[in-house]
């Protein structure tokens, strides 16, 4: 199966030099690599170039971006990465095993990279919700047939929370298959806002996503 990366980004100029390190070996592998940008301003975009990643522009906005990436790339299957994120060296090989065991999307477990201890147990919440719910998040990479995604709709166009209704779109096709392997993930939110106050924030808007909020609100308030 060919396999498609699609990475929105906005303001990554910090990380993308890395991003395409670490992705050039599976692009020499014929993995397919689309960056989206939604706008930078902080030169992102020639940044990727220069990384060797091609790149395309679109609306900003995380569904966004990541819908026009599917629309620009040609992979059967989809993986949709942060630019802050990065891949287990058996990332391919496990795609594919969770797809031929009859499911149509997964995700990986998170690991975050950051000075806090407690960020371990965070990841290991991220992981144990997610096997618990069958919902993932963004940070824990979400791979999917096209087909899957075609199904599903794309992403939703929401400000916020368009990877909780994605999965909920994508359960209605099928259980995701959870991957041991772990993707890693920058701690840059947690270590910038506080761990315990990032929590209480994430916790507090999903609730209230749940709860019909509107999406554009609450994006306002994460924000803030």
């Amino acid at each position: 199966m060919k396999i498609s990366i699609v990475v929105p980004a906005l303001n990554e100029a910090r990380t993308i030099a890395a991003l395409g390190a670490h992705l050039a070996p599976l692009m020499r592998q014929g993995v397919e690599v689309l960056i989206v940008d939604g706008g930078s301003v902080d030169g992102t975009p020639a940044l990727a170039r220069l990384a060797g990643l091609p790149s395309i522009t679109a609306e900003p906005g995380r569904a966004r971006q990541m819908n026009a990436g599917a629309a620009h790339t040609s992979g059967e299957v989809l993986l949709f990465l942060h630019a802050d994120t990065t891949l287990p060296a058996d990332a391919i090989s496990r795609i594919g095993s969770c797809l031929h065991a009859g499911r149509v999307w997964g995700r990986f477990d998170v690991r975050i990279a950051g000075r806090p201890a407690m960020l371990k147990v965070v990841a290991s919440m991220i992981n144990w919700r997610s096997r618990l719910t069958g919902i993932a998040t963004g940070d824990q990479a979400m791979f999917m047939t096209r087909e899957a995604y075609r199904t599903a709709g794309g992403f939703p166009d929401l400000a916020l929370m368009e990877d909780i209704e994605m999965s909920r779109r994508l359960r209605a096709q099928s259980p995701p298959a959870c991957s041991t392997s772990k993707v890693t993930t920058l701690g840059r939110r947690w270590e910038t806002h506080g761990v315990w106050r990032t929590i209480f924030l994430m916790w507090r808007l999903r609730w209230a996503y749940w709860r019909g909020r509107p999406a554009s609100e609450l994006a306002r308030a994460y924000r803030r």
